[in-house]
């Protein structure tokens, strides 16, 4: 029998913390079903939310808000660290079995719902030791094998002998750019995925491909196509918080002034000067330095929307970074959206095949400060013990107007 997952995704602004927070204490009050379950932490599924401080650009949890339950996986990552999806994945998944253990309940929250979709189905992340150790004695895939001879020979050399840590796209950009390079002649589809800054994702295709002997790609599109693949690590309860744009836009445009009177500029402030002397010993005095904005805490919204603002601070720069930082914050959200209709919600369809192991809920979060209770915590803590006392749920589509509107669109496969 699968052991339970709770998790909460949805777009920033439609209070993905509080209904995580919610849960947990209600869960500390009693035991639930045969098995027992007590108790529940919470794990971060925002990307972003891993980096130390920075608690205003990164929208974390206040510690007052929440309530003494426990929050894992944030605020632990150095700021100019990277930290990827696997490895969050991995981390997240000694948590789980550990509450497992002790009989609590696992809630993931979190705006990253790339990451929560890899937690919950397995198999899709091809991993460097996909290949047996022995992988001397496996055969070469044609088709990559004549990539191979056909390189030129420094990256012959270099995919001979792959470095143990990827160079900095700063300090080396040379080898940054040669390492994409390499990729995107051995395995076009993946190399084009990553930007060649981005050092880590480019060594560990490669990485991939020197161990199994084939495309990282090709090990990709068998996992999408084998069974096994769409099967859940758990019993899991997916809660998406939604809200409609004309109820979600102006709360997110107000959040954005709330951050600036809550001290997001002298965060962006710091933000530089980590970029700075991440950056001062590599580039001469006389040059100036170039940010990346693509790695790490740096992709938080704000820091590079304030970007002139911080070599300009006159009242129309200003002006012009806060619509930017608004701008850019409504069109991530529709990201967030798009990855869950378009990604989650077709893998949930595809692992349901047989028999309901994932249950997507939409919970309406439009008019959070009014209906709150009535539309998003009853809900929720209804159908969470409905699966821990081991009772039928209700049908996803029969909680509100929205949720049966939007469950019932079509969406793309899952593969």
């Amino acid at each position: 029998m699968l052991k339970p997952l709770i998790t909460v995704c949805g777009t920033t602004g439609v209070g993905k913390s509080k209904l995580a927070i919610e849960l947990a204490l209600h869960l500390a009050k009693k035991q639930f079903g045969d098995q027992g379950w007590r108790g529940a932490r919470v794990i971060n599924a925002d990307s972003m939310q891993v980096y130390k401080g920075l608690d205003v650009i990164t929208n974390k949890v206040p510690q007052s808000e929440m309530e003494g339950v426990e929050h894992l996986l944030m605020g632990f990552k150095d700021p100019g660290e990277q930290y990827v999806v696997g490895e969050w994945v991995e981390d997240s998944l000694k948590l789980i079995n550990e509450m497992h253990q002790r009989k609590e309940v696992p809630i993931v929250v979190g705006g990253t719902s790339y990451w929560i979709q890899h937690l919950i189905f397995p198999n899709r992340l091809a991993k460097p030791n996909e290949a047996p150790s022995t992988s001397d004695a496996l055969p070469w895939d044609p088709q990559l094998q004549d990539a191979i001879q056909a390189l030129p020979p420094d990256l012959r050399t270099l995919f001979e002998n792959l470095p143990q840590e990827p160079p900095s796209a700063k300090a080396d950009p040379d080898a940054a750019f040669r390492l994409h390079s390499l990729l995107l002649l051995l395995d076009p589809s993946v190399g084009q995925r990553w930007h060649w800054k981005d050092t880590r994702k480019v060594l560990h295709s490669l990485t991939i491909i020197r161990s199994a002997r084939r495309r990282a790609s090709d090990i990709i599109a068998q996992q999408a196509g084998s069974s096994s693949a769409s099967q859940p690590r758990f019993r899991t309860l997916c809660f998406w918080l939604f809200a409609e744009a004309s109820y979600l836009e102006p709360r997110l445009d107000s959040r954005v002034d709330d951050m600036i009177e809550k001290g997001l500029l002298e965060e962006i402030r710091e933000l530089r000067r980590i970029a700075d002397a991440a950056t001062q010993a590599t580039v001469p005095e006389s040059t100036s330095p170039q940010y990346d904005y693509t790695l790490g805490i740096y992709q938080a919204i704000g820091y590079k929307e304030f970007h002139n603002f911080l070599d300009n601070s006159s009242d129309s720069v200003f002006k012009e970074s806060v619509e930017r930082m608004k701008i850019s914050t409504r069109q991530y959200a529709k990201k967030q959206i798009s990855w869950i209709r378009n990604k989650l919600m077709p893998a949930v369809k595809e692992a349901n095949a047989e028999t309901d192991t994932v249950s997507l809920y939409l919970l309406d979060a439009a008019e959070v400060d009014e209906r709150w209770e009535d539309r998003v915590q009853k809900p929720a803590i209804d159908v969470t013990e409905k699966l821990l006392l081991g009772e039928s749920l209700p049908d996803p589509r029969s909680l509100s107007q929205v949720a049966n509107d939007l469950l019932n669109t079509p969406n793309k496969s899952a593969k």
